[in-house]
C-alpha cells in the first residue's frame, strides 16, 4: 500500500534558527563597538564639568547613571505558582540587567535610602504599574531611578503559573547610587 509523502521538516531548522538569532544578538552587540582607522577604541562622549553645588552633585550623580545594556529578548518562564517565589525571580532578573549598579559585599549600617516596592506584572513580563509602600521620600532622585530601572529591567519572566503578579521587594540604596534587593541581599554589617 503506498504512502502518502511525509512533509518532514529538516532536524537542523531548529538550530540554524538558533545559531542565526544568535549572530544577530552578537551582530548588534558588536555594532556598538567601534575603532578608528589606526585601531584604537573611539573615545567617549567627553564629559561634562564639575558639578557647582553638593545638591547638583547628588543629582547628577543618579541622572548619569546609565540604563541596562543588555538587549530585551524573549521573557523567560517563571515557573512560581506564588508571589512570593515569583520575587525571587524577579529579584534575579533586575540583578542580571542591572549588574553594573549592584553593590558587592555586605552594605554598611547606614544607607541613603530603604523602599518597598510593589511591581505588577502582567502576562507577558511586561511591568503595568509600580507603587511604593514605603517610599523614601527624602530622596526622590532614588526613587525615580528604582522606577527607572525596575521598568528598565522588562520584559519580566513570564509568571507562567498566574495570569499577573504583583510582587513586592525592599530596595536597599547606597550611597554611591548601587543597591541590593532584600532578596538577593549579602548583608548588613
Amino acid at each position: 500500500m503506498p504512502q502518502a509523502p511525509q512533509n518532514k521538516r529538516p532536524k537542523h531548522t531548529f538550530l540554524s534558527r538558533t545559531l542565526l538569532a544568535l549572530s544577530a544578538l552578537g551582530l548588534g552587540w558588536l555594532s556598538g563597538c567601534s575603532t578608528q582607522p589606526n585601531g584604537k577604541p573611539t573615545p567617549g562622549p567627553a564629559t561634562s564639568q564639575a558639578p557647582s553645588s553638593p545638591s547638583q552633585a547628588a543629582s547628577s550623580r543618579y541622572e548619569a547613571m546609565p540604563q541596562a545594556v543588555i538587549p530585551a529578548a524573549t521573557p523567560a518562564m517563571a515557573p512560581a505558582r506564588t508571589p512570593r517565589d515569583y520575587r525571587k525571580d524577579a529579584a534575579s532578573h533586575l540583578y542580571a540587567r542591572h549588574s553594573q549598579h549592584i553593590y558587592k559585599g555586605r552594605l554598611p549600617p547606614r544607607l541613603e535610602a530603604v523602599g518597598v516596592l510593589n511591581v505588577d506584572i502582567d502576562r507577558h513580563g511586561s511591568v503595568k504599574s509600580v507603587q511604593w509602600m514605603r517610599a523614601p521620600r527624602h530622596v526622590p532622585q532614588v526613587m525615580q531611578q528604582i522606577e527607572r530601572m525596575v521598568k528598565a529591567a522588562a520584559p519580566y519572566p513570564v509568571p507562567q503559573h498566574m495570569s499577573q503578579v504583583t510582587y513586592t521587594d525592599v530596595w536597599l540604596w547606597h550611597q554611591s547610587g548601587k543597591f541590593q534587593l532584600d532578596t538577593l541581599t549579602e548583608g548588613q554589617d
